[in-house]
């Protein structure tokens, strides 16, 4: 199984979680609701769960072994890092551009 695609959905500036994703798998079968979370410094999944009656909570969708696990998780982190440096380019251009017309 490979991974097609990755969609930062949402970022966050505050709190441990950065951002919502969502992954396609073989072009053919999307997973949303993938969180990164940066604590301890160091950043990780946490994948799309459910809340059980008792509190507690219940993965949806989960890697089986950890050599996947592992690959998704860095798939989705460097993404996550890519679309950040982006966005923080992007912002500065748009200072610069802002600066230039005054």
């Amino acid at each position: 199984m490979q991974i097609t695609d990755i969609k930062i959905r949402k970022f966050f500036e505050e709190g441990p979680m950065k951002a919502v994703v969502s992954v396609t798998f073989d072009d053919a079968l999307a997973v949303h609701d993938v969180k990164v979370i940066h604590a301890r410094d160091r950043y990780f999944i946490v994948m799309p769960s459910r809340k059980n009656p008792d509190g507690t909570y219940r993965d949806i969708v989960h890697p089986i072994n950890s050599q996947f696990r592992a690959e998704l998780e860095n798939a989705v982190i460097d993404a996550y890092q890519v679309q950040l440096a982006a966005a923080a380019a992007e912002e500065s251009n748009a200072y610069t551009t802002e600066e230039a017309l005054l």
